[in-house]
């Protein structure tokens, strides 16, 4: 994706304007006596946190400035006005899931390289005959299962290769494929305890309930089946209608994937590693199905056996990193972080949870809210917030908190607004060249309906009175 720059004089108005906010806030604040960078009223903060969000918003979805840059603007500006410490600000460039990025999209890149997702190509377009139709209801439905099994993060990091080889065997632009088969991974990783993060901390926070026991292992395929048969349904029905538009190729931002501008495949593959490749991938997703280490140990070690072996050089590994997708995530987590700390998100959750005694509607304003914060923080931490916010309002009104709590979980890895909501989201991003604003256009039919599946079941599985 080329970014289009608006005039210097504009674009360098709108980078100050950012940022000279936030500086001239934290000044106001400090001759005001309100802060001095240490210690700053938790109203200040929380609402800090929203303008800068707000700003950061408008940033992502007109993309005048580089997406990573924006991203790299937020704990910048959180930092400046005391919102969190620098440390805090910028410590999640050392999160698990940045380094397990990082890592997997050295995998990826040598199984490419040593020609081994080609051959798994060539025989996923033997089965689908090249269709389009086909070859996007296979992926989506083989990732989104065993997303299920894996966590949905692991699954799309070892499944983007073979996608990639798949499309260039049938010449499909992948940025068709890519998007929907993230969505089908997120949603497959519901129908589980271990396929998504708030599952599992869902359960958590029920087994510290007396007399409330937590969700069976496949007890979330309760509505996690129906959340996937309605996702699969769509593309299958609506198709083209609701996929992502091919674009020309910009040989500028194209992945490196041993391919021309046109998507052929070009003849260097590094053929005599395939076998040492293939046994370290299969390795990988040993370790990640079995939890024999854990997932960061295991991309890591994938990664470095790759370069040792020779599968890969490290100017090549460096080459195979989408850098965007890195400064994208490490940057929005300062968001996530802030958003907890600072009180912001309780504060908007509060504002309207608090206000209702239905539990129909209690239920569909938990979901909503979960489904808006989580397209801008982790998920995982959305359900932090949510569950003890609205679990105990579902007790204090004498009805189970089991609807409550599902709905959340669904809710906050049934996300499909924004780049940032769930990790398959992120890790598309730079492989299928694409825009902020791509994620609403072509995920708010899939919201929309998966927000309706989970208002409509849930309550009808496990019912508000016990």
């Amino acid at each position: 994706m080329r970014v289009k720059f608006l005039p210097s004089a504009r674009l360098f108005t709108l980078i100050a304007s950012f940022v000279l906010l936030s500086t001239s806030s934290a000044f106001a604040a400090k001759s005001k006596g309100l802060l001095e960078f240490t210690t700053v009223p938790d109203e200040y903060k929380a609402i800090t946190t929203l303008i800068i969000l707000l700003l950061a918003a408008v940033l992502f979805f007109t993309e005048i400035i580089p997406l990573p840059v924006t991203a790299m603007l937020v704990p910048i500006s959180l930092s400046i006005t005391g919102v969190i410490g620098a440390k805090a600000a910028f410590a999640n460039f050392g999160n698990q899931w940045v380094v397990i990025f990082m890592a997997m999209f050295i995998v990826g890149h040598a199984v490419f390289i040593t020609g081994f997702a080609e051959k798994i190509g060539n025989m996923t377009m033997a089965i689908s005959k090249g269709s389009e139709k086909r070859l996007l209801l296979f992926s989506m439905v083989v990732v989104g299962l065993l997303s299920g099994l894996l966590s949905n993060t692991g699954t799309i990091v070892v499944a983007i290769p073979m996608i990639l080889a798949m499309c260039s065997s049938s010449k499909i632009d992948p940025r068709r494929i890519l998007m929907p088969v993230a969505f089908a991974c997120s949603i497959g990783g519901t129908m589980t305890l271990v396929g998504t993060p708030p599952n599992g901390f869902i359960n958590t926070q029920l087994d510290s309930i007396p007399g409330i026991e937590p969700f069976g292992f496949f007890e979330f395929a309760l509505i996690g089946i129906p959340l996937f048969l309605v996702t699969i349904g769509l593309y299958a029905l609506l198709g083209s209608r609701i996929q992502p538009k091919s674009l020309p190729v910009d040989p500028d931002t194209e992945v490196d994937l041993k391919m021309d501008d046109h998507g052929e495949k070009v003849s260097n593959y590094r053929y005599h590693k395939m076998p040492v490749a293939t046994v370290i991938f299969a390795g990988i997703i040993l370790f990640m199905a079995t939890s024999w280490l854990p997932l960061i140990v295991a991309a890591m070690l994938g990664a470095c056996l790759m370069i040792i072996t020779r599968c890969i050089t490290m100017k090549e590994a460096y080459e195979g990193i989408d850098w965007t997708t890195i400064f994208l995530f490490a940057g929005m987590l300062s968001m996530s972080t802030a958003m907890d700390k600072s009180g912001a998100a309780k504060l908007v959750a509060d504002v309207v949870v608090g206000n209702i005694s239905s539990p129909y509607l209690l239920l569909t304003a938990v979901c909503c809210i979960t489904v808006v914060i989580t397209n801008f923080m982790s998920n995982t931490a959305t359900a932090a917030l949510m569950a003890p916010l609205a679990i105990p309002i579902a007790l204090g009104a004498g009805i189970s908190p089991l609807p409550m709590a599902m709905g959340i979980a669904m809710s906050a890895s049934a996300c499909f607004l924004t780049p940032v909501a769930t990790p398959p989201n992120t890790i598309i991003l730079g492989y299928g060249r694409y825009s902020f604003v791509d994620y609403i256009r072509y995920g708010w039919v899939l919201q929309v309906a998966a927000l309706i599946t989970i208002i409509t079941l849930v309550p009808l599985i496990w019912p508000f009175m016990p």
